[in-house]
């Protein structure tokens, strides 16, 4: 049985399209909102989520928003703005690189991982500055992948007022790209953050999406054991040892802050307006 389980998709690429397009549609129109906001990296997953919400609200409703700081690879700004023609929406290019630096000397800060977080923060608060002008939802890029393995800064790119595609795996979001219409640039290049230079994702989380994406799709939907993961799956343990540490260590990032209860009922525990109201 080694290596012959492979991450399926529930749903056919054109029925996977229309479910996500109708799910920014309604949750956007049913929070009272008809825009949206995307950060847009020049990677995959902002692409993808760019050309949904375009589908979904009319490219004329969807703001992209390209934030570099002054590190960031130029085929980074290239790609964004590539998908941004695919998508014809309207879009704004901000240099955080003043932003960031203020916060740097400030702060004395010098690490990399640190001023990474912060510039994943200084994009959303950008992103969240936009959707108050112009009356939109933040919409965010994260997928199942990233989101299991605890890979995104909280209140950064954590954060976000829906999600179309953080229940699909990398390869997942991969084949819909393609079939939206992603340019192949996007398509083949190295999964990267671009916090600094040099640096991907695979190289940072310590094993590649390939193997991450099986691994948690077998021990996620599957609900696969996690003692034959590796037999089953014809991966390294070494990769099975690595999810299982990254989705324990990172639980606290999949959940709303706690909340200490004392009343009869509790926001976020047992109170979820509208749903609850009246019960």
């Amino acid at each position: 049985m080694s290596g012959r389980i492979e991450v399926t998709s529930p749903l056919e690429l054109p029925d996977l399209e229309k479910l996500l397009a109708g799910f920014l549609r309604e949750e956007i129109g049913k929070a009272g909102f008809a825009r949206a906001v995307v950060g847009v990296s020049g990677g995959l997953d902002s692409a993808v989520v760019l050309l949904l919400a375009a589908r979904a609200l009319a490219p004329e409703n969807v703001l992209a928003l390209v934030l570099p700081y002054r590190t960031s690879s130029p085929d980074s700004v290239r790609d964004a703005r590539a998908v941004i023609a695919v998508a014809g929406t309207p879009s704004e290019e901000i240099d955080i690189s003043p932003m960031v630096d203020a916060f740097a000397a400030a702060a004395g800060c010098d690490d990399p991982l640190r001023l990474g977080n912060r510039m994943a923060r200084e994009r959303m608060a950008l992103l969240y500055d936009r959707a108050l002008r112009d009356r939109a939802l933040v919409v965010g890029t994260s997928n199942k992948t990233e989101l299991l393995l605890g890979y995104s800064t909280r209140w950064g790119d954590g954060a976000y007022d829906l999600n179309p595609v953080g229940d699909l795996y990398k390869a997942q979001v991969r084949a819909l790209g393609a079939h939206l219409g992603v340019p192949r640039a996007i398509l083949e290049k190295a999964p990267s953050a671009d916090l600094w230079p040099g640096q991907t994702d695979e190289q940072e989380l310590g094993l590649t999406y390939a193997d991450a994406d099986r691994v948690l799709w077998y021990l996620v939907d599957q609900r696969g054991r996690p003692e034959r993961a590796a037999e089953e799956l014809g991966v390294p343990q070494a990769a099975v040892d690595r999810v299982l540490r990254l989705m324990t260590a990172t639980q606290f990032k999949r959940n709303l802050p706690l909340i200490c209860k004392v009343q009869l009922r509790t926001v976020g525990i047992d109170f979820r307006l509208p749903r609850d109201w009246g019960r």
